[in-house]
Formats: C-alpha cells, sequence, structure tokens
C-alpha cells in the first residue's frame, strides 16, 4: 500500500462536462485502494492563493453522487495567469510564490491538475518552481491536446451539437431556410466535424480549411437548382475566410473572444438574397449537461490511472487515451503537440467521401 500520502487536485480552464466524474475516480481510487487522503482545491489556482487555502476534504461518501453531475463542483477559474495576474487596481503582479506556498502550507505529497494545454502548462511551471510533485489530466471540448485521442468533455459537446444539428434539420426544411450552427473550436474544428457528419450536415466549416464564401454561395445555389430547399452549415468558432482573420467579438467587460463567423456568413449569404438564413450559436451549451457515457468512461480511467502514476512516484506526466488504453506521457511532450485535424486524416476524408462540402472546392 505504501506510506500514507495526502494528494490534492484541481479543475482549471473551462469547465466540461466530466470533470466531477474524474475527481470521483480519483477520491475512490485513492482513499478505497491506498488509503489515502484526497483534498479538492477550489477555483483551482485561486483556492491555493487564497490565505488560508480554501479546499474541500473529500471522501467516497462525499463524492459518490458526482458520476452524473455536470461541470465542477470544486469550481474552476480560466482568467488570471498567476505569473502575471491582473490586480483590482489594473497592475499586473506575480502571485506563483503565493500558490506555492499554499501547496506547501496543504503539506500535499503531490497534486492531479485536469486541465487542457494552456492550463497544464501553468501548472507544470508552478510545480517545477516550487517543487510540487505533478500529474496531469487532460480535458477540454476541442480535443486539441495532441498525444491523446480523446480529451475529458469533447464527446458530450459532440453529442449536444449533433443533437442541435438534428433539431435544426425540422425548421429548416419547414422553412426553405440555410440553418448555420456555429459551435466551439478555438483552433481545432474536431466538433464541427465530428458533429457535422454525425448530424447529416451539408456543409462543414473548420479552422484547419480556409472557406471561400463565393463559392459557398455557388454551393447553395447549385443545391437550390437541384431541389435541395434547405441547407444546414455547421461551423466551428475559429473558422476562416481564404482571405481574412477569425472573427472576434468583444463582451462587455472589454474581453476580446472567437465568436460571430456565423453570423458573418448568414449576412454575407442574405446580402446576395441566396436564401432566408438563420444562425444559433451554441456557446456554453456545449460545456453543460450531463456527461455522456462514453465521457464518464474515459474520467473514470483516467482517475484511476493519475493515482497510479502517484502510487509509482511517476510525476511529470500526463494520462491519455490512445488505442483504448490509458498511457502516461510526459506533460511537456504533451502540451508540445497540437492536436488540430489532419488534412489526410481520416474524418476530413469521410466527410467529403459523404459529399459533405468544406468550403475549399
Amino acid at each position: 500500500m505504501g506510506k500514507h500520502k495526502r494528494i490534492g487536485i484541481l479543475t482549471s480552464g473551462g469547465d466540461c462536462a466530466g470533470l466531477n466524474p474524474v475527481i470521483r475516480a480519483v477520491v475512490r481510487r485513492a482513499v478505497g485502494t491506498y488509503g489515502w487522503e484526497v483534498l479538492g482545491i477550489r477555483q483551482a489556482t485561486l483556492g491555493l492563493m487564497a490565505n488560508p487555502a480554501s479546499v474541500l476534504p473529500l471522501d467516497k461518501k462525499v463524492v459518490n453522487s458526482w458520476l452524473t453531475v455536470g461541470g465542477t463542483l470544486l469550481g474552476t477559474t480560466n482568467t488570471g495567469n498567476p505569473f502575471a495576474f491582473p490586480m483590482p487596481d489594473g497592475t499586473i503582479r506575480d502571485r506563483s510564490e503565493e500558490i506555492i506556498q499554499g501547496y506547501h502550507h496543504l503539506e500535499l505529497d503531490a497534486i492531479i491538475g485536469i486541465g487542457g494545454d494552456g492550463s497544464l502548462a501553468i501548472l507544470r511551471k508552478l510545480a517545477q518552481q516550487g517543487n510540487w510533485n505533478l500529474v496531469g489530466i487532460p480535458k477540454t471540448i476541442d480535443n486539441d491536446v495532441g498525444v491523446t485521442e480523446r480529451s475529458i468533455g469533447f464527446d458530450t459537446a459532440v453529442n449536444i451539437a449533433t443533437e442541435a444539428l438534428d433539431r435544426l434539420h425540422f425548421t429548416a426544411a419547414s422553412h426553405s431556410r440555410v440553418m448555420i450552427l456555429e459551435v466551439m473550436g478555438r483552433d481545432a474544428g474536431h466538433i464541427a466535424i465530428s458533429a457535422g457528419i454525425a448530424g447529416g450536415a451539408d456543409m462543414i466549416l473548420i479552422p484547419e480549411i480556409p472557406f471561400s464564401i463565393d463559392k459557398i454561395c455557388e454551393k447553395l445555389k447549385g443545391r437550390q437548382r437541384r431541389g435541395r430547399n434547405y441547407t444546414l452549415i455547421i461551423t466551428a468558432e475559429a473558422a476562416r475566410p481564404l482571405e481574412g482573420e477569425a472573427v472576434m467579438s468583444t463582451d462587455s467587460s472589454g474581453q476580446t473572444r472567437l465568436g460571430g463567423i456565423g453570423q458573418s456568413l448568414a449576412d454575407e449569404i442574405s446580402s446576395r438574397n441566396i436564401a432566408e438564413t438563420r444562425v444559433t450559436v451554441l456557446g456554453h451549451v456545449q460545456r453543460g449537461g450531463i456527461p455522456s457515457p462514453l465521457d464518464r468512461l474515459i474520467a473514470s480511467a483516467f482517475g484511476v490511472a493519475a493515482v497510479d502514476l502517484i502510487a509509482e512516484g511517476k510525476y511529470d506526466h500526463i494520462v491519455t487515451w490512445q488505442k483504448r488504453q490509458v498511457v502516461s506521457v510526459p506533460i511537456p511532450e504533451a502540451i508540445a503537440q497540437y492536436g488540430s485535424l489532419e488534412l489526410d486524416g481520416t474524418l476530413i476524408r469521410t466527410a467529403r467521401g459523404l459529399g459533405i462540402y468544406l468550403g475549399d472546392s
């Protein structure tokens, strides 16, 4: 069984379905198998920055019902790099040492960080600076951590986007409209291509393949001539035209974010009097809801494997899903590889083989 350990766990970056099942698996393995103590750290690194650190003691009874709960019951944050933390007075301060001290004040033997490539890079930098023992678990609905075939949250997001397309079919046909569904996808089109194929989209626009608005409009006219009275288009938020950049929007707080490509396309199509066009932006709907069975399965496997890495003393590693099994990979290798769609990969070839237009030819 080894010596008694106290481990921490936190969720960092955007929330997604499957985070609570990971935490549940970590606790059940660490407490049930090894007899360790587990502390859930609230609000990611902000919880370690607090004085005293903000934690939730976790045991099997606490997490028993967490398998089907969306989001993260520990809370998270995706703003405020601790090495350049924005202060209320507008200044920027390096608060990394406060976070590092929080880890040591809790007398942790190791910490499990659940996040995407950006969060894991920050956690690793903190671990190196503060002499932490760190194990990573990949989560991102974009599925763009390059060394793992699946990240937590991706399958649920695809399910939600596919259901949206299923529903849009009927209203598009009823009104003879072009229906555009905008989904998340910061730099990779995994959600759009997967949901587009599964949901029967007629056109799929992804960041990896810049599109031609002229050719899109030509395709729409061609469909009309062939008697197809409606068209379903799914676009990743970071899809961009051949000559231009991804569309950005500014929120009420002044932050600039990806988003708006769907409306931009609709405006262009409508301005050419091709068809009545409507836009649906899923946004954060993709992050929420009950995690899918596959996300629960992957999350459970990752949680157990992460605890076992700590038991083996195998730190600075991330758990990944490769060829239907969990494989650990050094964190530097994991965050160095970005997982965009391969232009000659199976999904793009499948879409083309089905006659789905990808905006480029």
